[in-house]
């Protein structure tokens, strides 16, 4: 991975391409049975994650809930290893053993993939805690979605961030569900990003469907705290364009919000942009996604292909049995 002044825009809107095929695909695969359990689709939310990773550096911490495909794969994780996972087979980045919300890669610093709301909150700030207690020049991103902030964990650890002065950005991805209740009937602020007041945190809030700002913004805060530490809050509003899983039809919401918001699609916006400024042509773009869709199809049949996890192997990862030399 590249550091955050050499990431071509046009290799961030291809990743952007694969986080959406690879989640398409995952649909599909999901509906043939082939990938069992829960499946939370990150389509619509595709330039928060893509923004975010631009911004840092390759050592940062990353941290996310349940909806965790596309950080994976923008951290660096091959589409094999997150299809495979997928799938429940042993090459998958978890071995199988995770599933949809718990991808891992700790080669990318990337740890987690966290089902239950919230809990994972903390375990953002235990990565921060351990940056500062070794002195070390890291940033933690600490991915949540709208539904986290009502939780006691939130509050514990934005209190526990803020009187450590932690290195940790809080990014609260609002697509303005918390499964299927409306962020306006589950939260009496008009502005999540006002819970951060609460605890003298610095926050902002960020245009979720706009790679660019999303990376400035992040890069500004990133940069800041590397400077002097502190904890940091942003409110990255965006949207997703299905429903809260695989299980979900989203009928709580109208097909005129749905299509207002797909008018609005990030990867749509940085074409445009990259278009215009002649960085990019409609042929180039194809290729692009041409790629896209064949990574994916080809991480589709790595999966298939995959050996199971074998029987024996089930129980390695629940207790540590010893000391290795």
């Amino acid at each position: 991975m590249q550091p955050v002044e050499q990431r071509d825009e046009v290799e961030m809107l291809s990743l952007m391409l694969l986080i959406r095929r690879f989640e398409e695909r995952a649909s599909q695969q999901y509906q043939a049975q082939k990938i069992g359990g829960f499946c939370h689709l990150y389509i619509g939310q595709e330039a928060v994650v893509t923004g975010a990773i631009a911004a840092v550096r390759p050592d940062d911490y990353v941290i996310t809930a349940y909806r965790d495909h596309g950080h994976a794969l923008a951290r660096g994780t091959s589409a094999n290893a997150c299809m495979a996972e997928l799938f429940g087979k042993e090459t998958g980045c978890s071995r199988g053993l995770g599933g949809s919300m718990h991808f891992f890669d700790k080669r990318h610093h990337m740890y987690g993939g966290h089902a239950i709301v919230a809990a994972h909150v903390p375990l953002g700030v235990g990565l921060a805690f351990a940056i500062k207690y070794r002195g070390e020049d890291r940033v933690t991103l600490c991915f949540f979605g709208d539904g986290a902030i009502n939780q006691g964990s939130f509050h514990e650890a934005l209190n526990l961030a803020a009187l450590y002065r932690l290195p940790i950005i809080f990014i609260c991805e609002n697509n303005l569900f918390a499964m299927g209740t409306s962020v306006k009937r589950s939260t009496s602020l008009k502005q999540i990003v006002d819970r951060a007041e609460g605890y003298d945190i610095p926050g902002e809030i960020v245009d979720g469907m706009n790679f660019r700002e999303v990376r400035d913004k992040v890069a500004e805060v990133a940069e800041s705290i590397r400077k002097e530490s502190h904890p940091a809050f942003l409110e990255v509003r965006t949207y997703r364009y299905r429903g809260h899983s695989m299980s979900d039809p989203a009928s709580y919401r109208t097909k005129d919000e749905l299509e207002k918001y797909r008018l609005d699609d990030p990867i749509i916006r940085l074409r445009a942009q990259l278009t215009r400024e002649g960085k990019l042509t409609n042929e180039q773009f194809d290729q692009l996604d041409k790629r896209a869709k064949q990574t994916v199809l080809d991480a589709v049949k790595f999966a298939k292909e995959s050996p199971e996890l074998a029987v024996e192997k089930l129980y390695d990862y629940v207790y540590f049995n010893g000391i290795k030399s």
